[in-house]
């Protein structure tokens, strides 16, 4: 993407700019990946959705840049509230944040309950919940979903990078990654499968009417991060 950029905006005359936004991407990015606790993951999640939306408003001077980098930052920030709240369910459940720690953990906490305003919860299934939301906003799914067809008002190299290759796709790796406390989840199991199976036929319907193609292309995304 950064040897296509070159080409592509070879005549913008704000070229560091956009170089400079796409590498801190790709740095959050590895940030993210390479996390091996729950603290360091998030700042690349939220690092992420930073650089996306300064990616999105490169050319700030366009209305519907503005509006689809604030639409995207305020619908992301609804997901990374669910994740933020399902790390501190976590950190209050087994006293880490250390992946590694967790998962050898899960197996003996699987029975372990939350308490909130008196009201007791099954530990697991809550802070499976917590983090898909946050999963929800990043892969825009069904009811998170309404930023992703907008984010085309960036550079292309931007929709290439946050429509296929990384950003939609943190949310399904952060679901593979915390796997282990999923299992332990049944009726959180039940409730991925569902939404992915509605997003993965809501998508691909409505991308079937689009009349622009990067919009067609968004849906198609988003139907198969349902999928995923």
């Amino acid at each position: 993407v950064h040897i296509y950029s070159i080409g592509y905006m070879s005549q913008d005359p704000h070229l560091p700019r956009f170089m400079c936004y796409l590498s801190l991407f790709t740095f959050f990015m590895l940030m993210l990946v390479t996390a091996d606790n729950f603290v360091q993951m998030f700042f690349g999640w939220e690092g992420v959705g930073l650089a996306s939306y300064l990616l999105i408003n490169f050319w700030f001077t366009r209305l519907q840049a503005s509006k689809a980098s604030i639409k995207a930052m305020l619908v992301n920030r609804v997901g990374d509230f669910g994740l933020a709240l399902g790390i501190m369910a976590i950190f209050s459940v087994f006293k880490t944040s250390d992946f590694s720690i967790v998962f050898a953990c899960a197996p003996y906490l699987a029975t372990k309950s939350l308490v909130f305003c008196n009201l007791e919860f099954h530990a697991f299934t809550c802070i499976s919940l917590l983090l898909f939301i946050g999963a929800v906003g990043k892969s825009a799914q069904l009811g998170l979903h309404t930023w992703l067809p907008d984010a085309m008002e960036g550079p292309t190299p931007v929709s290439a990078l946050i429509h296929a290759a990384t950003m939609v796709t943190a949310g399904v790796f952060m679901i593979a990654r915390c796997s282990p406390l999923f299992e332990y989840a049944p009726k959180a199991l039940l409730v991925v499968s569902f939404l992915g199976a509605m997003t993965c036929f809501f998508a691909a319907t409505t991308g079937v009417v689009q009349n622009d193609l990067k919009r067609v292309i968004a849906y198609s995304t988003a139907s198969q991060l349902g999928y995923m």
